[in-house]
């Protein structure tokens, strides 16, 4: 499935509910590693794991598996529906984003009479940023297709309103009329990624040219500012990974609305 439909199917679900490598590739990411810890250890709503890997039944030899390494909120079971049900559509490569299953349970039962002998799958989900009122959730999907050059990754961010009980757009975050405003500021952190960027300092023209800019609003609420994340290939080749783009609060005053900027930034 393309991440344009991929993404298409979630935004459907929360609408409806209420959006040849040994495994992926690394991130790239502009915030520093130490804080990234401090992100996932805010109070917020209680989790637990739900983690397991399944090979398919009674296959000998080389057989497809797939892993789950994902989480449940017992006191929340819609969302824990919604993150089944969303990493289950993040499944597949076909661009029309039909699937003939909507669960975790469902995608397993199909994979297994589809899958060749080398197919695997990485499903996994982890809140990338927790308080009292929002739980911030990454979605990431890793696909190996037997004969493939390397696995298929996608990644999609949950912001939940833990009071509202409903999952935030960017329509949701942004001032009225305030999209294209965002846009630039994302533009302009991308501009501060590429001068970290190895392979853009060396022929920045050559770069710009293969991996142009894009726009994106799969972002994730931080203490730092907005975070938006890409799929592989999305602004930068394959070997990349899915880089990360920080907008730091200060950089979205007038942008975002009031109640989602600490007041630090404000």
């Amino acid at each position: 499935m393309t991440s344009f439909a991929a993404r298409s199917c979630l935004l459907s679900l929360t609408a409806a509910l209420l959006t040849a490598c040994a495994g992926p590739p690394s991130d790239i990411s502009l915030i520093p590693a130490d804080q990234l810890a401090a992100q996932t250890s805010k109070q917020g709503l209680f989790t637990q794991p739900v983690a397991w890997t399944h090979q398919k039944p009674g296959c000998k030899g080389e057989c497809p598996t797939i892993e789950l390494d994902s989480i449940a909120f017992p006191g929340v079971p819609v969302l824990t529906r919604l993150v089944d049900h969303a990493l289950a559509v993040m499944t597949g490569v076909d661009a029309s984003g039909i699937h003939p299953y909507d669960t975790i349970a469902g995608y397993e039962d199909y994979f297994w009479k589809t899958a060749s002998p080398r197919d695997s799958v990485v499903l996994s989900a982890k809140t990338r940023y927790r308080n009292k009122s929002l739980t911030v959730i990454e979605l990431d999907t890793w696909q190996y297709y037997t004969g493939a050059a390397h696995g298929i990754s996608a990644t999609q961010f949950l912001n939940w309103d833990n009071d509202r009980h409903r999952v935030l757009g960017i329509a949701d975050v942004l001032r009225p009329g305030a999209h294209p405003a965002y846009v630039a500021a994302l533009a302009d952190a991308h501009k501060q990624w590429l001068a970290h960027n190895a392979d853009a300092r060396r022929d920045p023209q050559t770069y710009d040219r293969v991996w142009p800019f894009q726009p994106s609003d799969n972002f994730a609420l931080t203490d730092q500012g907005l975070v938006v994340k890409y799929d592989s290939y999305q602004i930068a080749p394959y070997s990349s990974g899915q880089p990360e783009l920080l907008i730091p609060y200060p950089a979205l005053k007038g942008i975002l609305r009031d109640e989602y900027i600490p007041g630090a930034a404000r």
